[in-house]
């Protein structure tokens, strides 16, 4: 009880005017209270009823103000206390009077301290505790109100008495820090590939150099506009940053102004005065400016899918879609303003375009290739299009999952035992499971809350609980590379050893998120809805059965529907009736002497304590003892009478409903799962198959699924028709760059062609389908038209110079090969970090890293084979217009 007083007075007034937070909900220990238990054989002496007894506390215990009085100039405040100080002042308290003596509440009942009837307990490490929970402010930053609570409660442990102390157990600011840290390597990582590439395929170190200054002025410009729009840096913000894209533009137009400035410098025997120079890097910025900044345009309209995401998909992926966009736009702005400028200054001496061993290598070994694939289209065009038919039957076989779980390091173990169960049977059990936890090498500790807290944002039952295993840095473990799921194992092996428990596995936010977006905290859940619950009972019971069979199914449930135990006070009606009395004064005395009512509040400085009228414990939990509970007769001219509550009604055990769940009006059952070792969109579909085949529904009953595939098929959904709008949006931009429809789609080709590398990597790795994934295929998309664009524009600009097709296709290729390379490595190598990565959120990174690089790889392919062969199969079909011109 002191535990809790501090806590309810000491320690949560402080927390909650910490900035950011909006509530401290407090679970365990006991609420003081001050109880007052009347004998009823003492209140029948003395003819008075409980209701008595609260009236005679409620007119007792007040201030009453009566305005003032002016004497002698002085206005003075007329006040008539009327407080109970403490508990003799309630003793004393006058109930009523027998025989011409008052009678007081000490003669009558006992008053001392006591507490509430409490819903809830909280456990750590196998010892009973006082826990309490933190409520941020909506809109806050989760890691400033963190670390401000931290801060705060190395001031309140300076306030608490010698022996109390308030620590932390679960701050979920380690998490995000250790994710901010993954997402800062891989950046980092990403950038040093990203300038390695450039210094070594550009040949030279100024210009390579200034490039590489894109990256962290895109980037100031980037965290302006995120602090602008209010975007935090977190794992979803920043996790589809590629620097690889980022200065893919600035590339194109850095390597075209090295090739003329070489060839100018060529021409005039020596250096270029700054007035040429400036004249020169116009002109070549002028030649690619077009298709780069329509690049980066496409690019930027893939995105406009995720930002038409909405609920919690669109939550999680708009912010990451504003990042990347922001950061393009700020490219792009210094691609075509800043770049060209520094080029021209910094480019002041002898400009050689040396190439570098690796470029001449691949020079060579592509012009035989590129030759032989013009000499075979019959070979070159069925193997492009045969390989992206293989892959749409590949990815359509391939399983699907909302987002891939992140791994948080801890594990939320939620224990379910048979409805009923009491209090502190619950908390000896969880006492039990603790300690057997403990006995684990990996685990730091253990934290647990059971039932429900003081305010009810996560009602359960006594036999609910909620347990958090907090595991030690994997560094301390005694095999560090033990695999998560091994120790899950491990850990459901400990605890299957206690009997009475059940258990579902998962980790502390997942479960929240999991229950926050579809009301259950597993993976998946199956809901079957009807009017009956035995008949609801019986459908959920079936399908647990069948879903237990699935391969991939780890904690199935059926949501328990009935087997609470209830004492019902069964009254007669007609014994009510020939006593003349009404079912309320009966209901009113039962509530009273069982449940307790507050009959007002005694004050401790700033502390309030209830005053609380019920039976003394031993009476209030014996049956045979409630059926003894005097029942105050009708008021008449001599004595008040009594009857015993036994006498009106009979008292009886019944088992009746655990719970009744409703969802959009309808009764529901709900049966839950886990998914382990396979995708939930496979699960799903395998699940769905045979709880059609096993369970009979009868008629106006049916069944729907939630979880996190309800999310990925909202999300699905809506991606269905928003990416083929934006495909042909970009189509329509292709059309407009070349002003033909015909080498719009010639471009457009690499899509397909770059989603077949993008399916390949994923099914190579054994990553299934997810979001994460899609908005990978969404930025692939853009990325792949990207050089398609700059190779096509160049060989249709050689071709109006009056090339001849042959010529200016292998002419163009061969110009475009340093370019298109080093756009692909460098937007394809700025992935690998992520695709690698094993650190804490890299799980959600892994995807789209890992379709970034694949397609990148299969669309470069694409434009340096697939498209000069295509270009000439589409040109060599039209007529001759002369001069070989398009």
């Amino acid at each position: 009880t002191s535990l809790r007083t501090l806590q309810d007075w000491v320690v949560r007034p402080q927390l909650r005017n910490v900035p950011g937070v909006t509530e401290v909900n407090t679970i365990g220990g006991y609420v003081k209270q001050i109880h007052v238990t009347p004998r009823p054989e003492r209140l029948m002496a003395y003819g008075l009823s409980f209701r008595d007894l609260l009236e005679a506390v409620a007119r007792n215990n007040a201030n009453v103000g009566a305005g003032y009085i002016e004497r002698h100039g002085e206005q003075v405040l007329v006040r008539v206390p009327g407080r109970l100080a403490d508990e003799d002042d309630v003793r004393r308290v006058v109930v009523g009077h027998h025989a011409g003596v008052p009678v007081r509440i000490a003669e009558v009942a006992e008053v001392g301290i006591g507490s509430e009837l409490r819903t809830g307990a909280a456990t750590e490490n196998g010892e009973e505790v006082v826990l309490g929970t933190v409520f941020m402010l909506m809109g806050e930053n989760s890691r400033a109100v963190s670390q401000r609570v931290s801060a705060k409660l190395a001031d309140v442990n300076r306030t608490l008495p010698a022996g109390v102390s308030t620590r932390t157990l679960y701050d979920r600011n380690d998490l995000v820090a250790r994710t901010i840290a993954t997402v800062e390597r891989n950046l980092v990582e990403g950038a040093l590939l990203v300038i390695a590439v450039l210094f070594l395929l550009l040949g030279n170190a100024r210009a390579a150099f200034l490039t590489a200054l894109v990256i962290p002025l895109s980037m100031l410009l980037t965290f302006a506009g995120m602090a602008r729009f209010g975007i935090s840096a977190n794992l979803m913000s920043l996790g589809a940053l590629d620097f690889g894209l980022i200065v893919d533009g600035a590339v194109i137009i850095v390597e075209n102004c090295i090739r003329r400035l070489s060839g100018a410098q060529h021409e005039k025997g020596g250096p270029l005065p700054l007035s040429e120079r400036l004249e020169v890097v116009a002109e070549a910025t002028r030649e690619v400016v077009r298709p780069s900044v329509f690049g980066v345009t496409i690019i930027l309209i893939v995105y406009v899918p995720i930002l038409a995401l909405s609920g919690v998909e669109g939550k999680m992926f708009h912010p990451m879609a504003l990042t990347v966009i922001f950061a393009l736009l700020a490219a792009l702005v210094l691609s075509v303003t800043f770049v060209p400028a520094a080029i021209a200054l910094a480019l002041g001496g002898r400009v050689a375009e040396r190439e570098s061993a690796i470029m001449r290598v691949a020079r060579r070994g592509y012009s035989v290739v590129l030759d032989r694939a013009l000499l075979r289209p019959g070979l070159v065009l069925p193997l492009a299009a045969l390989l992206v038919v293989g892959s749409l039957a590949l990815g359509s076989r391939m399983g699907r999952e909302f987002i891939p779980s992140l791994d948080e390091g801890d594990v939320a173990l939620h224990a379910l035992r048979i409805p009923g169960t009491s209090l502190s049977q619950a908390v000896d059990m969880q006492k039990a499971l603790e300690t057997a936890l403990r006995g684990l090498p990996e685990v730091a500790g253990t934290f647990t809350k059971i039932g429900t807290g003081e305010v009810a944002n996560d009602p359960m039952p006594p036999s609910v609980a909620d347990g958090f295993v907090i595991m030690k840095p994997r560094d301390a473990w005694p095999d560090p590379r033990k695999p998560k799921a091994t120790l899950v194992s491990e850990i459901e092996e400990a605890v299957a050893r206690l009997p009475g428990n059940n258990y579902e596995f998962t980790q502390p936010i997942e479960m929240r998120f999991n229950e926050l977006i579809a009301g259950v905290r597993s993976d998946v859940a199956v809901k079957t809805f009807g009017d009956d619950l035995d008949r609801l009972r019986l459908a959920g019971d079936a399908i647990a059965e069948v879903l237990a069979r699935v391969p991939g199914a780890a904690d199935v449930k059926a949501e328990p529907v009935e087997g609470l135990p209830f004492l019902e006070v069964e009254v007669d009606r007609t014994a009510l009736a020939r006593l003349g009395l009404d079912l309320e004064a009966v209901q009113e005395t039962v509530r009273i002497a069982v449940g307790g009512e507050v009959a007002g509040q005694l004050f401790e400085g700033d502390r309030r304590f209830d005053v609380v009228v019920r039976l003394p414990e031993a009476l209030r939990t014996d049956p045979r003892a409630m059926e003894q509970i005097p029942i105050a007769l009708p008021a008449s001219a001599g004595e008040r009478q009594y009857v015993p509550l036994g006498a009106v009604a009979e008292l009886a055990l019944r088992t009746g409903p655990n719970q009744v769940s409703r969802e959009d009006g309808k009764r529901r059952v709900v049966v839950t799962a886990n998914v382990r070792g396979r995708d939930i969109g496979s699960f799903v579909a395998e699940a769905e198959e045979r709880i059609r085949a096993g369970v009979v529904l009868p008629p106006g009953y049916w069944t729907t699924w939630g979880g996190q595939f309800e999310q990925l098929q909202s999300a699905t959904r809506r991606l269905r028709i928003v990416v083929p709008l934006a495909l042909v949006l970009i189509l329509a931009l292709l059309a407009s760059v070349f002003g033909s429809l015909r080498h719009a789609l010639l471009v457009f080709s690499g899509v397909p062609l770059a989603w077949t590398g993008g399916v390949l990597a994923l099914w190579l790795r054994g990553i299934p389908l997810s979001i994460s994934a899609g908005v990978g295929f969404i930025a692939l998309s853009g990325v792949a038209v990207l050089n398609g664009v700059v190779m096509l524009s160049f060989v249709n600009q050689l071709r109006h110079e009056g090339m001849v097709l042959s010529e200016a296709l292998r002419s163009g290729a061969l110009v475009r090969l340093r370019p298109v390379m080093m756009t692909a490595l460098v937007a394809s190598l700025g992935f690998v970090p992520m695709a690698l990565a094993r650190g804490a959120g890299a799980e959600v990174q892994r995807p789209l890293a890992t379709v970034v690089i694949g397609g990148i790889l299969s669309s470069t392919v694409l434009t340096l084979i697939v498209l000069p062969v295509l270009y000439q199969w589409s040109e060599s079909r039209r007529p001759s217009r002369g001069s070989g011109r398009a």
